[in-house]
């Protein structure tokens, strides 16, 4: 073969910019689970063990209603920000600026109801001590999400896992551990709300420097709330598939908690920390792959879009299944980690965890549809969300007409939420293949052979060692039997690039100031 030929062959098998990018992301997005994982598990000891069960169920509810808000308030900007971005005809420092401010007024509305109407978070118990606090986190919130995705635009993922990996959990577990030494913060627990609020703070703060070191300082910007308001309005499709997105993690405990008693509710709370630690491996490649699409979509190469989804589709759900079989096969050790009393949520672990999985495809086609098929998206979202609604509370209802017991009720809204899942998968893949002309879905048969097993690995874990070395020793055998199988029967050149560490990144993973003030140079000179 001769030099030339060498060289074209080489190119055609070597991934093209973008795909390097989400293979780049992805690694630290990866990384950054670990960081989650290190960090939550303290936080739902010291939660579980110390507060207890129905005090963890009052904070996780009000901690809904908040993050509701925040949804809401940021106006679909966190996804809509690199389409404008990229569109920009004025300093990009400029375009942020605008979505701060936009986001600023939709939160202060979210604010100030939640502040005057404070039952709205704890509708279930009393309003007292510093209860009210807690809606200050709306404003947080919107805005760490828009810093981040206008970080996540340049391809800035290190932030991103910076502050929601090891910023945010580790200041909301050390704040609580403190506060559990104040006993009416305790009894009250006022302990988790003033944690929560410093851990959203902290992330907004690690958010914001960044932001400010790669845009700089918005010179010449003067507030055009006529064009703020334009941009909302068009934004209302990409604001209702993020709060719909967003409610269908969350309406299964909204549903949990108005059938079933407070302990219930911090229970399946802690079950989901558990099972929505891989999901962020989903949400983290959204903003490196919405830049990635957009440009893709303006230049009219919708091959290349799917073939970027059934790429980061694999990953993803290679990785979830992977976390999945760790996780929930041992999943009483995992439980009982939080509490004794725990425990009785292993099933709602367990189903919480498919429901990530079976996810994958939905979150990563639309991504792509909120390019392409916004208000179809739109509706597709919204009968999911009514189907989950419906789903846990009927399976809640049934279940009680049979005499089963509450903990087996519990299970109702996890399972409501693997089917509507899969229903919403389902129907966006095929919308979206039929909208790009090529096939989407990331699903390949080796995954089935590597998940096989792995769950033979599990079940010799789960029967032949105590609880104690479940965790130790199973949880890694799991994954490392999984990732072997993949690496040798599966991963190809493209899949093997999310795990290749090339020099010039580890310089820049080591090297983010000077990088930071790269970008501040090129800004400047855009000024």
């Amino acid at each position: 073969m001769s030099d030339s030929s060498r060289v074209a062959a080489a190119a055609a098998q070597a991934p093209d910019a973008d795909m390097a990018s989400l293979a780049r992301g992805g690694r630290l997005n990866i990384f950054g689970f670990v960081l989650r994982l290190v960090a939550r598990i303290p936080f739902l000891f010291i939660a579980g063990r110390i507060y207890g069960a129905a005090q963890l169920g009052r904070f996780a509810y009000a901690v809904l209603v908040v993050e509701f808000a925040a949804q809401i308030g940021a106006l679909g900007l966190r996804r809509a920000l690199a389409q404008q971005l990229a569109d920009a005809k004025k300093p990009q420092a400029c375009v942020v600026a605008d979505a701060l401010l936009l986001a600023a007024i939709g939160s202060a509305i979210g604010m100030a109801i939640l502040i005057v109407f404070p039952k709205a978070m704890y509708p279930t118990t009393p309003v007292g001590g510093l209860d009210r606090l807690l809606a200050i986190t709306v404003l947080a919130i919107s805005w760490t999400d828009i810093a981040l995705a206008a970080l996540a635009y340049h391809n800035d993922v290190g932030s991103t896992v910076r502050a929601r990996s090891v910023v945010e959990p580790w200041t909301i577990t050390i704040a609580a551990f403190v506060l559990s030494f104040v006993p009416i913060m305790v009894s009250r627990g006022d302990g988790l709300i003033i944690a929560y609020v410093l851990s959203m703070v902290a992330a907004l703060i690690a958010a914001l420097i960044p932001l400010f070191r790669c845009y700089g300082l918005p010179y010449g910007w003067t507030p055009d709330l006529g064009t703020a308001w334009g941009t909302a309005v068009r934004n209302v499709p990409v604001a209702a598939a993020d709060v719909v997105e967003w409610a269908s993690r969350r309406i299964d405990l909204a549903v949990l908690g108005a059938f079933l008693p407070a302990n219930f509710v911090g229970i399946y709370y802690a079950a989901q920390q558990v099972a929505t630690l891989p999901a962020k491996l989903k949400t983290s490649f959204e903003p490196v792959l919405g830049p990635a699409i957009a440009r893709k979509i303006a230049a009219g190469d919708r091959a290349s879009v799917a073939k970027q989804l059934r790429q980061v589709t694999y990953w993803i759900i290679a990785a979830q299944l992977g976390i999945a079989l760790a996780l929930g096969i041992p999943g009483r050790a995992v439980m009982g980690l939080v509490g004794s009393s725990f425990t009785g949520g292993t099933a709602m672990l367990t189903f919480l965890l498919a429901a990530e999985v079976i996810a994958a495809m939905a979150v990563v086609s639309e991504s792509a549809l909120i390019y392409v098929a916004r208000t179809q998206n739109m509706m597709i979202s919204l009968i999911m969300l009514g189907l989950e609604a419906g789903l846990a509370a009927g399976l809640i209802l049934a279940m009680r007409g049979q005499g089963w017991p509450q903990a087996f009720q519990a299970t109702g809204p996890a399972i409501g939420l693997c089917i509507a899942l899969g229903f919403s998968s389902i129907a966006k893949s095929l919308l979206l293949a039929r909208k790009l002309g090529a096939p989407v879905s990331g699903w390949r048969w080796d995954l089935a052979w590597a998940t096989s097993a792995g769950v033979m690995v599990g079940v010799a874990v789960r029967f032949l060692l105590p609880q104690t070395l479940q965790l130790i020793l199973g949880v890694p055998a799991i994954m490392a039997t999984f990732g072997a199988i993949l690496w040798t029967k599966g991963f190809g050149p493209e899949d093997r690039e999310l795990f290749r560490l090339r020099k010039d990144e580890v310089k820049e993973l080591h090297d983010a100031e000077a990088a930071a003030e790269a970008r501040d140079q090129v800004q400047d000179d855009i000024i």
